[in-house]
């Protein structure tokens, strides 16, 4: 099989400013990476830092293939409220205007907000028809930046936390075709990891690629969690994907860049020997 290309999301450096960490993460031999919308890593409200930031990574030849768009309990597209939500529709947008501005391929969004449990039926079926709204304006934007729009799986205990959720809300946005994005630690979690690689097949773009042991989102690397990855893999490659792997993981309390990106390569080494074994 043709080996897909591995990224890095910068969001492992999440306390740390982008700055600080670009020059290193090319040199550990990472050419494409997701950037992380964490305020303490880049002020993606600053034009300033997103000029630089952008113009840094075209120096190094680093392609920056995603944005993570922001996500908190305030960012609430579902909100009952038209002015909190209508306040997170702006927030969005405004990350869609700074990945554009970085020359940003994509954005990729949670669907819904950092927010957990499910509401009594009535409210539900309200928030989900305020998520598509706000979506469709979302959308709209990413439209006229020419900026692709990802949709990604979320963790079970959050509101559309479920992949059927999300796949309610793709099919209600009009605006243009948006895409997906596969957290695997999210759907290992919510048990759905066996069916959704081919739920999603048709829209999938991105894979999120992490671990966990099935009780917690660790953020593992590859092979130090109970994730089956030449499965996985295998999976991908049967229904076609062409998309990017971008290692989603966590850093340890403290740990230099260096240890960082070395447990990193390792992880992409990890990937590109099942990517060849299953060959």
């Amino acid at each position: 099989m043709t080996p897909w290309t591995i990224g890095l999301s910068t969001g492992c450096f999440y306390r740390r400013s982008i700055f600080e960490v670009l020059e290193d993460i090319r040199r550990s031999g990472f050419e494409h990476v997701e950037v992380c919308s964490s305020p303490a890593h880049l002020d993606y409200h600053h034009h300033g830092d997103v000029a630089r930031a952008g113009q840094q990574m075209r120096e190094l030849g680093i392609q920056p293939v995603s944005f993570h768009a922001p996500f908190a309990a305030r960012i609430d597209i579902t909100a009952l409220d038209p002015q909190l939500r209508a306040a997170a529709v702006r927030e969005l947008v405004v990350a869609c205007e700074a990945a554009a501005a970085m020359h940003v391929q994509t954005i990729v969004l949670h669907p819904g907000p950092e927010r957990e449990g499910r509401p009594h039926e009535a409210e539900f079926l309200d928030r989900m028809r305020h998520a598509a709204e706000s979506l469709n304006l979302v959308a709209h934007r990413c439209c006229q930046l020419q900026l692709n729009l990802m949709l990604e799986n979320m963790l079970p205990h959050l509101l559309f936390g479920h992949i059927n959720d999300m796949l309610y809300l793709l099919g209600s946005i009009s605006t243009y075709q948006v895409g997906v994005c596969l957290d695997t630690g999210h759907a290992f979690l919510a048990r759905e990891l066996g069916t959704v690689i081919h739920k999603l097949s048709g829209r999938l773009q991105l894979v999120h690629v992490n671990d966990n042991r099935g009780d917690r989102d660790d953020h593992l690397a590859p092979g130090y969690g109970n994730i089956n990855w030449p499965w996985v893999l295998q999976e991908l490659r049967h229904t076609g994907f062409n998309g990017t792997l971008v290692l989603e993981l966590a850093s340890r309390d403290d740990e230099p860049v260096a240890s960082m990106l070395a447990r990193a390569s390792e992880a992409r080494r990890y990937i590109e020997d099942l990517m060849h074994r299953i060959d």
